[in-house]
């Protein structure tokens, strides 16, 4: 039995006929030219739809916004990094020899987008039930945690430049640096004459969150 079929059954609680799909899930692009990216974007859809039905069941009586806001948190890259990590996806994956000296297997941007992968994988390999059960178990911790709606940094920071009559906040891209596969993006928000902040984060959402966080921070 191959070492990727031991750890599926164990990690992933099933055991495919085809390991095809499995295998690209865990693949870098830096390894091949079978890799996760087709599979992440499908899974992608695949985790929000089995979140959003999962949310609307559990918090009956919530507004769309406070869902909205639970969804978001849930479906966030550092969540598919965190799930990602607690199975032990950066010691599975596939990697190019430089992907892996860069620290390609510890990018929250990668561990999350094979997570989101393995997602499609286990759908398209056994259907959407499956696909249920796995986030479900998975994303159950995380889901708890959530004990009252997540309002996001960028929200709360538009909100408080309505109330002191200021233009929306802006963003901006000040320095992009690390390798193509795991990128680091410092980006800077302007809030008019109350000043600004930076943040800095693995993709540009990442980092306009982490300098809007910053900014509310400082004008606290």
């Amino acid at each position: 039995m191959s070492n990727i079929r031991v750890w599926i059954e164990e990690k992933i609680g099933c055991n495919p006929a085809n390991l095809k799909a499995f295998e690209r899930a865990l693949t870098h692009p830096s390894h091949g030219r079978e890799h996760y990216q087709r599979l992440e974007f499908l899974g992608d859809r695949v985790l929000g739809l089995v979140i959003a039905e999962w949310l609307e069941e559990r918090f009956p009586r919530d507004p769309e916004g406070q869902l909205s806001h639970r969804l978001t948190a849930l479906v966030s890259r550092a969540t598919c990094a965190e799930v990602g990590i607690a199975l032990g996806v950066p010691a599975v994956m596939k990697l190019g020899k430089q992907a892996r000296e860069d620290g390609a297997a510890r990018s929250e941007n990668v561990v999350g987008d094979v997570v989101e992968a393995l997602i499609a994988a286990l759908y398209l390999e056994l259907g959407l039930g499956a696909a249920r059960d796995f986030i479900r178990c998975h994303w159950e911790v995380h889901l708890a945690q959530l004990t009252e709606a997540p309002r996001h940094p960028k929200s709360l920071l538009h909100e408080l430049a309505e109330a002191r009559k200021r233009r929306s906040p802006t963003y901006e891209v000040v320095q992009t640096s690390g390798p193509s596969h795991a990128p680091t993006f410092t980006i800077k928000v302007s809030l008019g004459s109350l000043g600004e902040a930076e943040g800095v984060g693995s993709s540009k959402q990442e980092a306009e969150t982490a300098a809007a966080a910053a900014m509310l921070e400082k004008l606290k």
